[in-house]
């Protein structure tokens, strides 16, 4: 068995991982398929943390074992042994393999269970990561370009080397990308990346044409640096097609989607509210003027929608908010990188040029 020091097996098999980090520590960063079952929460670590360095470790350690003591510690260890009993071939984790997962493992083996623990914590793990993403993008790229409702997600996601960076994000890249998943935190968002890149392992890397940020998530600077340099192939399909792609995305998926989610009445409220928050996000871009216009038609659109179930008036507002923003501004940002196209055409095209690489 790994002794909990071959990190990139741990990150490849996805190992199941005990975290026993507090809550925020394990919200500020965590590895894909870790549960947290913190020792301590963040009050009590907080409190453990001053008192390390008021009074010294010794001090640290009485108090932390007062504060987690009688029921309380034994519905945490009852947490950890029904935890290891559904993960038997897991690890512990703290944040650097030091005294929490050491005393959660003594607790558990004084309740009669041996279960291993991550040598170097999650520091040691974020670190084998963080190389593994500087590694893996060194290997050459394609990007896929094309306005917004050209299916460049679908094409990447088609590829067995594709990796569909906003699928990882949680988001799609545009002001009406969010999805009903939150994002992760940054560091949770490159974890994840590096696992993909580890796990394809491909000669070369198909990715989709994006900015620096994907909503929240920035992309780790070393690929960034890398998707500069790359060759592009660009989706160019007709109008109409991109709009029944985004009437499909954003108008039909996203309504089930958040009824779903919501159910009925709720859910449409927040559907409303997406489309809404979407078009008030470029509005500084669209101008106070033709930004009331446009929140004008959403509101006919919506109205329609909800009392007919078509989605038809939608494009009163779409189709000018692709012929003045979207295209304009994805046109001007692909000029710039022209002497990088290698590719131009539909949807198959592309899709048969990239299967011929």
């Amino acid at each position: 068995m790994n002794d909990g020091t071959d990190y990139r097996a741990i990150l490849l098999t996805d190992t199941p991982l005990i975290d026993v980090r507090a809550p925020i520590e394990f919200q500020q960063g965590a590895m894909p398929g870790a549960i947290n079952l913190p020792l301590m929460n963040d009050d009590e670590r907080v409190a453990v943390g001053t008192c390390y360095k008021r009074q010294g470790p010794e001090a640290a350690l009485a108090l932390g074992h007062r504060l987690v003591s009688g029921e309380q510690r034994q519905q945490r260890l009852d947490a950890w042994r029904e935890a290891c009993q559904l993960r038997p071939e897991g690890y512990l984790c703290c944040a650097r393999g030091g005294q929490r997962s050491h005393i959660v493992q003594q607790w558990l083996r004084e309740s009669g269970i041996d279960y291993p623990l991550i040598q170097g914590g999650y520091k040691a793990l974020r670190q084998a990561a963080i190389q593994i993403t500087e590694e893996r993008v060194q290997k050459p790229i394609i990007l896929i370009g094309g306005c917004t409702g050209s299916g460049k997600t679908q094409l990447v996601q088609q590829q067995p080397n594709g990796v569909d960076l906003e699928g990882l994000a949680h988001h799609r890249g545009s002001s009406f990308g969010r999805t009903l998943t939150p994002q992760l935190s940054q560091a949770s968002f490159e974890n994840l990346l590096a696992v993909e890149l580890l796990k394809k392992d491909a000669p070369r890397w198909v990715l989709e044409d994006e900015g620096r940020m994907i909503g929240a998530n920035h992309l780790p600077e070393c690929l960034r640096e890398q998707m500069a340099q790359a060759s592009i192939a660009v989706v160019e399909d007709p109008f109409e097609l991109r709009l029944e792609r985004l009437r499909e995305e954003y108008f039909t998926r996203m309504h089930h989607d958040f009824t779903h989610a919501y159910g009925e009445e709720r859910g449409w409220l927040e559907y409303s509210e997406y489309l809404h928050h979407g078009l008030a996000a470029i509005q500084r871009r669209l101008g106070l003027q033709r930004f009331k216009e446009l929140t004008a038609k959403l509101d006919i659109a919506l109205r329609e929608q909800q009392t007919s179930g078509s989605t038809d008036k939608h494009m009163a507002w779409l189709v000018p908010l692709l012929n003045e923003y979207y295209d304009p501004m994805y046109r001007y940002q692909l000029e710039k990188k022209a002497a990088k196209i290698v590719f131009r055409g539909s949807w198959q095209e592309v899709a048969a040029w990239l299967n011929a690489q």
